[in-house]
């Protein structure tokens, strides 16, 4: 059984649960989400919980049964408390502006780097702080991860974008003639 496929997922008030033959909606007060239905799996609203059981004990069941709790898992919790990842921008001279869909930051190159947000997902600035924030898990991962791609953190100075809990390893310089 795997370890957590087998844990039900709590529904809070306010979240409703429907269960069809491809996919599964969620929705409650922040938004709706869809969730697609992995095979061999069978998805139960009992009370207040979700129960998903897999139909036999394949290598791949086993698999997707813990897939198809986890993403459960996740949208119940993107539509109630939603989901936000944040990520600082270290640097001389570069600057960061905008919000909400758009933002646009300098970033040392010889233009302005405009990223624009994908339907769901917002941006908030806050001096050289980025907050991407919305309901969907995936989602907002992707865009932190894109908007870190323009410019990754560099071992020496540590200049670049970088998450706010990630450290940076920073490597010694040259080391000169004696």
């Amino acid at each position: 059984m795997s370890r957590i496929g087998k844990l039900p997922v709590d529904i809070p008030a306010g979240v409703t649960i429907t269960v069809g033959d491809k996919d599964i909606t969620v929705a409650g007060p922040k938004g709706t989400l869809t969730v697609p239905v992995q095979q061999n799996t069978t998805t139960k609203v009992e009370e207040n919980k979700i129960v998903v059981t897999r139909k036999d004990d394949e290598p791949k069941s086993k698999a997707w049964h813990g897939l198809q709790r986890a993403l459960l898992q996740n949208a119940v919790e993107g539509v109630t408390k939603g989901f936000e990842k944040k990520l600082e921008i270290n640097g001389v001279g570069f600057r960061l502006s905008g919000g909400g869909k758009q933002i646009e930051m300098a970033l040392g190159f010889s233009h302005p780097v405009k990223y624009t947000a994908p339907e769901g997902v917002e941006l908030k600035t806050d001096k050289m702080e980025i907050t991407v924030s919305g309901i969907d898990k995936q989602k907002v991962g992707q865009v932190a991860a894109e908007i870190r791609a323009l410019k990754k953190p560099e071992p020496y100075k540590g200049k670049g974008i970088k998450y706010v809990d990630e450290y940076i390893v920073r490597k010694a310089g040259k080391a000169g003639k004696k």
